[in-house]
């Protein structure tokens, strides 16, 4: 058996167009590199009503527990205008000691890296007490309806047993081997509509304009002071990111305002805890200004954080060992797929350098890429000794 060069595979992985939810034959040819290993793999294919369908995979080698299991995503987000790169995002090259394309950096570089580790370890084990999976998703930087949440469905019906899982995602802000993520906020979206009753501006007594009332929730929501924070997570905020009147006349009181709101939450908190917090501002001002309203939540995920434990302790000192850095433990960032997976196993994050994910020339030092391997190598050599 051969081992697998995670600059070649990266490469390899970029080319394929795998813009949310499209999968553009990259699931198969993963798929192939790990059968050559000597996985068992499947290719899960999820649909539901009103969203796409979507491809996942699941590959495992040995039976045995404890199982390590590697989780990443291999969509990408859109390039967006091609002009503004210097090469064509899906036609990867490397410039300067960087590897330039899209998804180089979020996160299909991460993947590669830990499949040549595991080609690394399994040529230099035979024999190993466990098991190593791969959990690979098609819809982390969409929806996530069809991704990891129903993954994590069907091997929870299929008993199916993750010890712990190690997420690939870009967790360092500048240098690798800056931090590694325990936990994450939970994230809570809320669409907001005013009922009013429309008329002319020059006779407001004869209208309830919306507007008026929504500005009024908006700003009270805003002024909420949450929390200070806990000694593992950042305080509650709540950001206003879209208000829509649609109104084309300057003359004319309109009959409805909506507006949209994200809050990132920590665990002093729930989505349902939140939303009855919420209501209760939002009721009371309706009330007095005697309009109805529609209010809709959309959680992404709740809050959630894996105490450390041996295996997070033994991942930390492999990363300094290679990288000279002891990373932080940290729950800063938004949602990651580890909100589904911790359902079923503790886990943490630890990818790349995340500075240009989603960016025009997004790109990963080939160092970088190179200590990757070598950090996820030693954790597998770790994890099973």
């Amino acid at each position: 058996m051969k081992t697998l060069n995670e600059l070649k595979l990266a490469k390899e992985l970029i080319k394929f167009p795998s813009v949310t939810p499209v999968d553009a034959g990259v699931m198969k040819f993963l798929e192939k590199k790990l059968k050559i290993l000597g996985f068992k793999t499947k290719i899960l294919k999820f649909k539901e009503k009103g969203s796409p369908p979507v491809k996942n995979l699941y590959a495992r080698f040995g039976t045995k527990e404890p199982n390590l299991c590697y989780a990443g995503h291999l969509d990408v987000v859109p390039p967006g205008n091609m002009n503004d790169w210097t090469i064509n995002p899906f036609k990867p090259s490397v410039k300067k000691g960087y590897l330039i394309g899209r998804g180089a950096n979020d996160m299909k570089s991460s993947i590669a890296a830990f499949v040549s580790a595991t080609s690394i370890f399994l040529l230099k084990n035979k024999k190993f007490n466990g098991s190593i999976s791969l959990l690979i998703t098609g819809d982390e930087e969409g929806d996530a309806i069809n991704g990891t949440k129903k993954v994590v469905e069907y091997l929870k019906k299929r008993k199916e047993r993750i010890n712990f899982c190690l997420v690939g995602e870009p967790t360092n802000p500048n240098r690798l081997g800056e931090m590694i993520k325990i936990g994450r906020r939970g994230s809570l979206t809320g669409k907001l509509t005013i009922f009013g009753l429309q008329g002319h501006v020059a006779y407001p007594h004869r209208a309830n304009n919306p507007s008026t009332i929504i500005v009024k929730i908006l700003k009270l929501l805003k002024d909420i002071k949450f929390d200070k924070g806990t000694k593992d997570f950042q305080p509650t905020n709540l950001e206003v990111t879209k208000i829509k009147i649609d109104n084309n006349a300057d003359n004319v009181i309109p009959a409805k305002a909506e507006a949209t709101f994200n809050i990132r939450f920590n665990n002093k908190y729930s989505s349902k805890s939140l939303m009855k917090k919420l209501n209760k501002i939002i009721v009371k001002i309706n009330t007095k200004n005697k309009s109805k309203f529609k209010i809709d939540y959309k959680v992404s995920g709740e809050a959630f954080l894996t105490k450390p434990n041996k295996t997070t302790f033994m991942v930390q000192n492999i990363i300094k060992k290679v990288t000279k850095i002891k990373p932080k433990l940290s729950t800063t960032g938004g949602t990651s797929d580890l909100r589904f997976i911790k359902k079923i196993a503790p886990g943490l994050e630890f990818g790349l350098v995340g500075k240009t994910m989603h960016k025009v020339d997004e790109a990963v030092s080939l160092k970088d890429l190179k200590n990757l391997t070598n950090i996820y190598e030693k954790i597998l050599q770790n994890y099973f000794k």
